[in-house]
């Protein structure tokens, strides 16, 4: 096994110093190796006690190579472990302005949100003019990148020697702070009720006050620092279902933090408790093709001879609406054809010979209570003919923005 995969091993089992002297040597032999330093970086933060400036002069040498190289994902992770480095230096402006660069090129990084959460909590505490909020950092750092021949080989010993010593300091050093269980012993757990979904983390010792905690409605947050000194960062996102933020609690105790979380949709049992689909993605995936066929029949060519086409889910085919609406409109005048007593016909005769699918809707407008009509002509008139609904408590919180379907523009009247 050479040194680059025995670092990585030992980055795994969370013997940082080990990584230190393993990266280390792979870096004498290879010194435009952009993933050594990048792990090393790592090595470096999560090492106690921590090395921040060694971390942030790997970070940045990994991102001068990675920048030159063009590779895209190395310069996302360079910059990452750029900015978590000026973080723990307390250079708050310059650790969020590179978390800025790394979202600008993946929002979709998972750590983002937690980082963002820690970094207004600390900026918010700044007074104004406060040097730790000020920005001097560049997008990519200008730094001398060292060859092979530059570096020299240390020994073993003298890696992880200097690995282990503690930056020099005038303070005195003080008893372990943050959690006591290790990094890899913390897990979760989480069961159900019909009304709740309960989530244990079990870490002994999290500080009440240092612990940062996010809960929103498909997605929960939370950080801590451990007795390393360096932080722990879980999260959940995004979960299966919706969530009652409002009524959800994050309890810290002894042993663990519980969160109890309301669900949205009491009764709903949910299958996992994370969902493997992207919030956006799911809730475009159950509405965009409904939405896109009900546009289409509305804003198709009336003029076509086969008349509009009508959105189904049935697995039997389309089913003629002009005919079930015409049978509705007839139906009454043949009822009192075959001398049948007791209906009041009057309403309906007065939609006789009109467009069947407009006599349909006339008389479901017309039965209607008061609610239920104003959600149908809201609907249809600020949607401009492409919306038709009845559900007032849904139509009445805003306006009902006209959204045609792919390959069709909406034109003003």
């Amino acid at each position: 096994m050479d040194q680059a995969a025995k670092g990585a091993a030992a980055l795994d089992a969370k013997d940082f110093a080990a990584a230190v002297t393993h990266y280390t040597d792979a870096i004498a032999v290879n010194a435009q190796a952009v993933d050594y330093y990048i792990k090393r970086s790592t090595a470096y933060t999560r090492i106690s006690p921590p090395q921040h400036a060694a971390a942030l002069s790997d970070a940045e040498i990994a991102l001068t190579l990675a920048s030159k190289r063009g590779k895209r994902e190395s310069i996302i992770q360079a910059q990452l472990r750029r900015a978590i480095a000026l973080f723990s230096l307390e250079r708050y402006g310059d650790s969020r302005q590179c978390f800025q660069w790394v979202k600008q090129m993946d929002e979709k990084e998972k750590s983002l949100r937690i980082w963002e959460m820690k970094l207004d909590n600390k900026l918010k505490g700044l007074e104004d003019n406060d040097e730790k909020a000020e920005i001097k950092v560049k997008q990519y750092p200008d730094v001398e990148v060292p060859s092979t021949k530059d570096v020299k080989k240390p020994t073993a010993s003298d890696t992880i020697e200097h690995a282990k010593s503690p930056p020099e300091s005038t303070e005195q050093p003080s008893g372990p702070q943050g959690v006591h269980t290790p990094a890899n012993k913390i897990r979760h757990e989480w069961y159900q009720t019909q009304d709740n979904v309960v989530v244990s983390l079990f870490a002994k010792g999290v500080p009440k006050d240092k612990a940062s905690i996010e809960i929103q409605d498909r997605s929960l947050a939370i950080s801590f620092p451990l007795s390393t000194g360096s932080d722990y960062d879980f999260s959940i996102d995004p979960f299966y279902g919706k969530i009652d933020t409002t009524n959800s609690t994050a309890k810290v105790m002894s042993t663990k933090v519980e969160f109890t979380l309301k669900k949205s949709s009491a009764g709903e049992m949910w299958p996992t408790l994370e969902s493997d689909t992207p919030v956006m993605d799911a809730e475009k995936g159950e509405n965009d093709h409904a939405s896109d066929e009900v546009k289409r029949a509305v804003l198709a060519d009336r003029n076509t001879n086969s008349g509009p086409s009508y959105p189904t889910s049935s697995k039997s085919g389309p089913k003629n609406w002009d005919k079930v609406a015409e049978d509705l409109t007839k139906k009454p005048k043949e009822e009192n054809k075959q001398g049948e007593e007791g209906g009041d016909n009057e309403a309906d005769d007065d939609f006789e010979g009109a467009d069947p699918v407009n006599g349909f809707f006339q008389q479901l407008y017309s039965r209607a209570d008061p609610d239920t009509r104003r959600a149908m002509m809201k609907s249809y008139q600020e949607s401009n003919g492409t919306a038709l609904s009845t559900n007032w408590s849904e139509v009445g919180k805003g306006k009902v923005e006209t959204q045609p379907p792919d390959g069709m523009e909406a034109k003003p009247w």
